[in-house]
């Protein structure tokens, strides 16, 4: 077992630990607070794919002011038909100063925790703007799609009532959360419904085509996009990124790996200087759009791991 310089073991914790040390909640507001602090993410490293027989190599290791980490996961795609999930993987947080380890935290849980909370956080004005009942669309029906919804309800408890929850895919699945969770089938007069429904959409698939047909998003809609970290791959059309505010967690990495973004200014709908960042919507610098659908498009950076593994850490007691 991995030990510190004096010989006490690394702690480690479970996905059932760290949820219960952080709520979704609490992951949103750290993330909130580390860019109104200071943290900045056009200083994060970048992370490396790397190709594999199995699948993919992700290697993500950061810095920020307070800590320094690294996660490393493993996506396996035919982990499906062995009915495991996709991706499993470890983060380690180590000490800024001495950069001894100080916890291992699981890294599918850490994904799963704090990709929800950076959408949320990147869009929460937009989210609260109102007080009228939400309904949400999401596309998937994976621990991203399920982690979003947690994340909205979580985080809008006794601000705005969630009242419906459509999960949308090409199959049904059971025990989906949210109030009044139901499933439509991909391409059905259900689901289209349902997103002409939704204030909030989240589209958290493996697709490499858009899934949602962007002439029934509503003008006031809050769409978050998280599917995919390749610029060649998107979830949604040009004609939806060209007519949205799009919030994004750094143009630098959104240029290189957000193929919704990419594609569509490919394609002349909108250019790079109009797209806005986290940073600039966490120091209010800029206001969310209420006449015209505000978009998010995330690919997941190593800042935003290691401030939501440090709250953990302190949390936890490490």
């Amino acid at each position: 077992m991995p030990s510190t310089p004096n010989g006490a073991p690394i702690p480690y914790v479970n996905e059932a630990q760290l949820f219960a040390a952080m709520s979704p909640r609490r992951a949103v507001a750290s993330l909130i607070d580390a860019l109104r602090s200071g943290v900045d993410p056009t200083e994060d490293f970048r992370r490396s794919i790397l190709d594999v027989d199995a699948g993919q190599l992700v290697v993500m290791p950061t810095r920020t002011v307070d800590c320094v980490g690294v996660k490393l996961v493993g996506a396996a795609p035919a982990n499906a038909a062995r009915g495991i999930p996709r991706i499993h993987g470890v983060y380690v947080h180590f000490d800024a100063v001495t950069l001894v380890p100080r916890v291992i935290l699981d890294g599918a849980g850490l994904t799963t925790l704090r990709t929800p909370a950076v959408s949320v956080a990147a869009v929460l004005g937009a989210l609260t703007r109102s007080s009228e009942p939400l309904e949400i669309a999401v596309f998937g029906t994976g621990p991203q799609a399920t982690g979003h919804v947690v994340t909205i309800v979580d985080v809008l408890d006794g601000v705005r009532p969630v009242t419906s929850v459509t999960y949308i895919s090409r199959t049904s699945r059971g025990g989906l959360p949210g109030p009044g969770a139901t499933h439509a089938v991909a391409d059905s007069d259900g689901a289209a419904a349902a997103v002409r429904r939704a204030g909030a959409i989240v589209c958290a698939t493996t697709s490499g085509v858009p899934v949602l047909d962007s002439a029934l998003v509503r003008d006031d809609a809050v769409v978050m996009v998280v599917g995919s970290h390749d610029p060649d791959r998107r979830e949604v059309e040009t004609a939806l990124v060209g007519r949205a505010q799009v919030v994004v967690e750094d143009l630098a990495t959104v240029l290189r790996e957000g193929g919704d973004v990419v594609m569509a200014i490919a394609d002349g709908a909108l250019t790079a200087d109009q797209l806005i960042t986290m940073r600039e919507v966490a120091h209010r610098e800029v206001e969310l759009a209420a006449d015209r659908p505000v978009l998010f498009k995330g690919s997941g950076m190593g800042w935003e791991d290691a401030v939501v593994a440090e709250a953990a850490a302190v949390a936890l007691g490490y």
